[in-house]
């Protein structure tokens, strides 16, 4: 074990022979000291960053798709939505694009936010870019609150809404397949 690895451990080791021998909060508080919760609330709280988002599609394929499939990534959502008549879509070379539609099975609150990310891949497996689709609705009040009258059109629950996820730059290969993931789904 090295040097900085044992004295950690002493560390640990001093710290919690300390609290253990420390008395109860009742000799504490008799004695005039501030009880142990007074003590631990005023320690700061450990914090860790916010995500930075969704992962980063994985660079090759380990199973080449068929030419011009389209496959639903599993995640955290995938099992509170359908997402079915998915296809590539080859416009143009630079410019596919997977389409489909999406619904939410699970509940029947109204979507806030939801991404759509779509990679693509070439016919040996490997990424040639991503593109995605973003679409954000505030719900009937929070309509009317900005001086609109309400979403007129489809809703991603209930019957669904269809999608096309598009690149924002050009594909550095021509896409033969994708892959579709749903990084982010935020119910009310």
């Amino acid at each position: 074990m090295n040097r900085s690895i044992r004295l950690a451990v002493l560390a640990l080791t001093a710290l919690a022979l300390t609290t253990a021998c420390g008395g109860s909060d009742g000799d504490k508080a008799d004695a005039g000291q501030r009880p142990v919760q007074a003590e631990q609330a005023a320690a700061p709280a450990v914090t860790f960053p916010a995500p930075s988002g969704a992962p980063a599609p994985a660079a090759t394929l380990a199973k080449v798709p068929a030419k011009g499939e389209v496959r639903l990534e599993q995640g955290p959502f995938t099992d509170r939505v359908r997402v079915t008549r998915l296809q590539l879509s080859e416009k143009t070379s630079e410019k596919p694009s997977v389409t489909g539609h999406f619904a939410i099975t699970s509940d029947v609150s109204d979507v806030l936010a939801l991404e759509l990310r779509a990679a693509f891949y070439d016919e040996r497996g490997h990424l040639v870019g991503t593109g995605s689709f973003q679409y954000a609705e505030e719900g009937e009040a929070g309509e009317a609150a900005h001086g609109s009258a309400g979403h007129a059109g489809p809703r991603a629950e209930g019957a669904g809404i269809d999608f096309t996820a598009v690149p924002k730059t050009p594909l550095t290969g021509k896409a033969a397949s994708a892959v579709l993931s749903v990084p982010v789904l935020v119910n009310e």
